[in-house]
């Protein structure tokens, strides 16, 4: 098989896959979750009959855990790979102390090592940086690598020729299988620290006019409906920047921003839950429950940093 989707069984089933291409004797690797997911990768690599000494690429999308967690221990692992990144990202994975210490400070040490386990540096000389539309040849295929930012700065997407397919880490959403009963439900992910609604409208539609025919998604699986889904980041995005506008509009308190983003994002994900015959599935809420806090947080943080921007702007005049 040419794409394997690996459920990495992070927070459970269905919520973070990698992926492991195929070409000929040789493999390479689409996020790597966290360490603790990396036994179910050489696992897969095993079942494709490989060793790890064949894999060539660890492509990550971005550098956040649950998508780079696991490339130290990936690459220890598989000693002739290298690892790909977007330029922004590629410092992060060489030397992760900051963000391994940002995330024990947000977490807690126990917390995070057993979310994450260790997090080692990446030798430099065995990591590659990719710039937007630069391609690699690699077998009978070309991987084409697009900045997409909008949910991260430092994230970028892989458009595989042979598959005609593109990775697309958390810039196409999230399209959690058990949440897919009554029809197409996906949502983006505008957690902080980079959010911003235009670009990853832009990214969106970048990625739908790819061409591709089917989306891979870290959160969760091949889709085919890139459309679809694009339709509907597009109109929730549109929510979002809209609760950015009216924060600025109506000079939200800094003490009150929070709850004021809370209330607006759990509004939203009501509707849709509404919409998708899913309001009462408390199965449904508990699976969403992350990510709602975390999209509060990312539009807070957006309100932030665009009043800062502002300020510094001020300043200059």
């Amino acid at each position: 098989m040419s794409v394997t989707t690996i459920d990495c069984d992070y927070l459970g089933e269905g919520f973070a896959a990698a992926y492991l291409m195929r070409e000929g004797d040789r493999a390479a690797f689409v996020e790597t979750n966290t360490t603790h997911a990396v036994p179910k990768l050489l696992a897969a690599l095993e079942a494709e009959g490989l060793q790890p000494e064949a894999v060539d690429w660890v492509i990550i999308t971005h550098v956040h855990l649950d998508h780079a967690g696991g490339a130290s221990a990936l690459m220890e692992a598989c000693p002739n790979a290298t690892l790909l990144a977007h330029p922004r990202a590629a410092r992060h994975a060489i030397d992760p102390s900051k963000l391994v210490a940002s995330a024990q400070q947000v977490y807690g040490e126990e917390t995070f090592a057993s979310l994450y386990g260790e997090i080692r540096p990446i030798d430099e000389a065995r990591v590659r940086t990719l710039d937007d539309g630069e391609t690699l040849r690699w077998g009978a295929r070309t991987l084409t690598f697009l900045h997409t930012r909008g949910h991260a700065n430092h994230h970028f997407c892989v458009l595989d020729s042979k598959t005609n397919a593109i990775f697309t880490g958390d810039a196409f959403g999230l399209v959690y299988p058990r949440l897919q009963h009554h029809g197409l439900f996906a949502i983006p992910s505008t957690s902080p620290t980079d959010f911003d609604a235009p670009a990853a409208k832009a990214s969106l539609d970048r990625i739908v006019a790819t061409g591709a025919d089917r989306a891979y998604l870290t959160h969760f699986g091949g889709h085919e409906q890139l459309e679809g889904i694009a339709g509907q980041l597009h109109r929730q995005l549109d929510v979002y920047g809209g609760i950015v506008a009216q924060a600025l509009a109506d000079e939200i308190d800094e003490d009150a921003l929070d709850t004021f983003c809370e209330a607006r994002v759990r509004a939203l994900f009501d509707q849709l839950l509404e919409t998708h015959g899913l309001a009462d599935d408390g199965g449904a809420r508990e699976i969403l429950k992350t990510d709602m806090e975390l999209n509060a947080q990312g539009v807070a943080f957006a309100v932030k940093k665009a009043r800062h921007k502002l300020a510094q702007k001020e300043g200059t005049r």
